[in-house]
């Protein structure tokens, strides 16, 4: 059912598979405003099928679809607060209800997958539409934060030198990427993630910047100790070096995760047309570049000079 070869060529990455053998996999977190987080839950259990299961009032789960498990909350912590209790200043459940529902026609909601391998993501327009049939839309940004598309994409190796590879891969191509995510519009720009610093992508593009994962991760944490970068790789060292870490950024909202956090995507329930396969295939732009060394030499060269 999953067999890659399902795949246009368009949408295949040019490693398939993990090194343990597997075939990668990509969760998805779209952000959307309009249909109510059960109105949600409840519209994909019906397509999809899955048991919804109620965490809070602003938290469904949807267990066991046919695209594996999913969740769908309000994008606040503070609404949730059995699920942060260290949070200050922390609501009891009733007034974390009222909250959430008062601020309800502002605050986006989240759809959350499970990681899916690559073959299922054709069927996750599937699952827009259905959003979009509950009452979801949004076009690209609130105020001027984003209406996110993350994809959290599986590595094909854990190693340092592949991190490495795809984060010059990403440097590399950045500014076409904001360009077509954008669409031209001054108000979509200005909600993307900011850039990276100059300096440290002069380091990182440098042909000899290949370092180890203390060296790399320390270089990382000093020039971006925040979530808000199109290619988040706090989750990823998180995981690799929780310590590490952890003593740099003690309060920052981290979740170690094996993956490549990618937040550069908007999302635009709003635009019946609108598909999250572009995005992953601008995303692939960033693999095959990252799959071949002699270029990533041979661009570092050209912005070194």
């Amino acid at each position: 059912m999953h067999d890659i070869a399902l795949l246009p060529e368009a949408l295949n990455p040019p490693i398939l598979k993990r090194a343990d053998g597997k075939l990668r996999q990509v969760g998805l977190e779209i952000e959307f405003l309009g249909a109510s987080v059960s109105g949600a839950a409840r519209a994909i259990s019906r397509n999809f099928g899955g048991s919804v299961e109620v965490e809070d009032p602003h938290a469904f789960r949807i267990c066991g679809s046919r695209l594996g498990d999913m969740s769908i909350e309000m994008d606040l912590r503070h609404i949730h607060p059995e699920r942060h209790p260290n949070l200050r200043p922390r609501l009891n459940r009733y007034a974390a209800a009222w909250l959430g529902t008062v601020i309800s026609p502002f605050v986006p909601r989240e759809l959350i997958t499970s990681p899916m391998p690559v073959t299922q993501l054709p069927e996750m327009d599937e699952v827009v539409q259905t959003l979009r049939e509950a009452g979801a839309r949004g076009r690209g940004a609130v105020l001027l934060d984003s209406l996110g598309l993350h994809l959290n994409i599986d590595p094909p190796r854990l190693d340092v030198a592949t991190i490495t590879a795809f984060l010059k891969a990403l440097l590399l191509v950045d500014r076409r990427l904001r360009r077509e995510t954008a669409r031209g519009s001054v108000r979509l720009t200005l909600a993307l993630p900011p850039e990276y610093p100059k300096a440290y992508v002069q380091r990182v593009l440098s042909p000899d910047y290949w370092p180890d994962l203390t060296r790399f991760t320390a270089d990382y944490l000093e020039a971006n100790p925040t979530r808000d970068r199109a290619l988040d790789l706090l989750p990823l060292l998180t995981y690799l070096d929780e310590e590490h870490v952890r003593s740099v950024l003690p309060h920052e909202k981290i979740n170690p995760r094996p993956a490549f956090h990618y937040r550069l995507p908007q999302a635009h329930l709003s635009d019946p047309n609108w598909s999250i396969l572009p995005d992953w295939e601008r995303w692939l732009i960033v693999e095959r570049l990252a799959a071949t060394p002699d270029h990533l030499w041979e661009a570092g060269k050209a912005e070194a000079s």
